[in-house]
């Protein structure tokens, strides 16, 4: 049996749940348990690995596949101990919010005309069916970009591609140029693809504010007689 507390126990407690992530290749082929090693192994190096175990998944679990109404994608976890928890741009550390997420819930505020969020934890947006999904589940402490090659890409390609193929109606709010190379694995005459640049404030061409991917989700929706999704984050979703 594999160890509890590392990334080869969350695997494990995660097909136990029965998920309907599981037909998908990364989990049916032995992927995922290779993928979970190498983590492990980076772990017994002494690199402290990021989130803790029993979220690494959580994107997946809080949101089935058959629950998926809309999709953003991140790179990877932020690498401080304590800020991240499994969902891509989530955030539930102490200090300031970081400056991506900041970006996004400024947007968000001015849609829907509210006040940015003084939580930076988008686990409402995961319960109401948005796909928040890190290209690396899992990062190392200090090192940003540390496992992003370390083979978890053809999970997020397979979710991404499966979302496509099996939801009726999804928005895939695809920010910066990674997410955006995905768009090619959306069938575009039954779903909604928005594409802008990165919300980073490292982005030069700042095309991320004024794109309106929360309000152009809604309308989408609404076309559709499909109820919205709820963006703001201090009340009840």
């Amino acid at each position: 049996m594999p160890d509890p507390d590392s990334v080869a126990g969350a695997l494990a407690r995660f097909r136990a749940s029965g998920s309907p992530w599981l037909s998908l290749p990364f989990f049916t082929d032995g992927s995922a348990e290779r993928v979970a090693e190498a983590v492990d192994a980076r772990s017994r190096a002494g690199a402290t690995v990021l989130p803790p175990p029993e979220s690494v998944f959580a994107a997946l679990a809080l949101t089935p596949l058959d629950r998926v109404r809309a999709v953003i994608l991140g790179q990877d976890p932020y690498p401080t101990p304590g800020d991240a928890h499994g969902l891509a741009f989530s955030y539930r550390g102490r200090r300031r919010l970081p400056a991506s997420l900041k970006v996004i819930l400024a947007e968000m505020a001015e849609e829907t005309g509210t006040t940015v969020p003084t939580t930076g934890d988008l686990t409402a947006w995961a319960r109401q069916g948005v796909l928040l999904l890190n290209t690396a589940l899992t990062v190392e402490a200090g090192k940003a970009g540390a496992h992003l090659k370390l083979g978890w890409s053809a999970l997020t390609d397979q979710a991404v591609a499966a979302v496509s193929a099996r939801q009726p109606a999804v928005a895939f709010l695809l920010w910066g140029a990674p997410a955006r190379q995905r768009a090619a694995l959306v069938d575009r005459d039954r779903h909604l693809v928005l594409e802008a640049g990165h919300p980073s404030p490292l982005n030069r061409r700042a095309d991320f504010r004024g794109s309106r991917p929360f309000g152009q989700t809604n309308a989408w929706f609404s076309a559709r007689g499909l109820p919205p999704i709820d963006w703001r984050l201090d009340g009840p979703a």
